[in-house]
């Protein structure tokens, strides 16, 4: 009989969801770009708004930022459908996971907020906010919006994998069971968990994805001169079967000059 000295706890019911994104997620073609965008402006106007009362965070303003570049550049969150035709959505919705806590162990819950381009920064923060002081009851309490769903997504959760994947594949055949369920961009924010200096690179069923890594003090040339600046390090995966590299990378620059001088706060 072995001596070794273990363990064995419980996994919460919501990981599952994880599993079915790592089985989908493994046959999109995603291409990976990897940046570093200077939020020293940002930060500035985040410290600015704050002394002024405004309640903002840096996740709310990157939204807003994100929903500004996509509303410009619209054919980037597009969604492939039947006879070579694509959908084009005018709102944005945005997933974004919100880490909470589940009978006992801090978990990622769905928070979908929708029509990030219809709102101000103001309001993407009070949703986001509401999401995080929202009670989680128990497992039924997976997706932190729109709570009259809340029942079968808990019974959704139970379900072996391999029925779980048949609903996953119903939803992702048609561009608006997507757009109903999960949005069509996906932001998930691990850079707020703790302090490396990397990017990470996310493995989502989302066309357009977002990983916000790590934000660092770091040197920076700005008007020629070397200054310390605050560098996010930024990764966007687009789907190649969607959009080509050079309207991606169109989008990309728009997007990371958004950031570097936010106006529309």
């Amino acid at each position: 009989m072995s001596t070794e000295k273990y363990s064995v706890s419980e996994y919460p019911r919501s990981r599952v969801a994880t599993f079915d994104v790592g089985r989908l997620g493994g046959k999109k073609h995603h291409i990976a770009g990897f940046f570093e965008v200077d939020i020293t402006a940002m930060r500035i106007k985040l410290k600015e708004a704050k002394a002024l009362g405004r309640r903002l965070s840096f996740t709310s303003c990157l939204l807003k930022m994100i929903g500004e570049t996509v509303k410009e550049y619209p054919e980037i969150h597009a969604v492939n459908h039947r006879s070579r035709k694509q959908v084009i959505f005018d709102n944005i919705d945005i997933s974004l996971p919100v880490e909470r806590e589940v009978d006992g162990v801090k978990v990622p819950l769905a928070l979908l907020v929708r029509a990030v381009n219809t709102k101000t920064t103001d309001e993407i923060n009070a949703e986001i906010q509401e999401a995080i002081r929202r009670p989680v009851g128990s497992g039924r309490d997976y997706v932190l919006s729109e709570q009259k769903h809340e029942r079968t997504t808990g019974f959704f959760f139970f379900m072996p994998q391999w029925f779980r994947l048949i609903v996953w594949r119903m939803i992702l055949r048609n561009p608006f069971t997507i757009k109903r369920n999960m949005g069509t961009i996906i932001v998930t924010n691990i850079g707020s968990a703790g302090k490396f200096a990397g990017w990470i690179l996310p493995k989502s069923i989302h066309n357009l994805a977002f990983g916000i890594g790590s934000i660092y003090r770091k040197p920076w040339v700005v008007n020629d001169k070397i200054e310390i600046r605050e560098i996010l390090h930024l990764t966007v995966l687009f789907d190649h079967d969607v959009v080509d590299g050079a309207p991606a990378a169109r989008f990309t620059e728009k997007l990371v000059r958004n950031i570097e001088k936010p106006i529309n706060f």
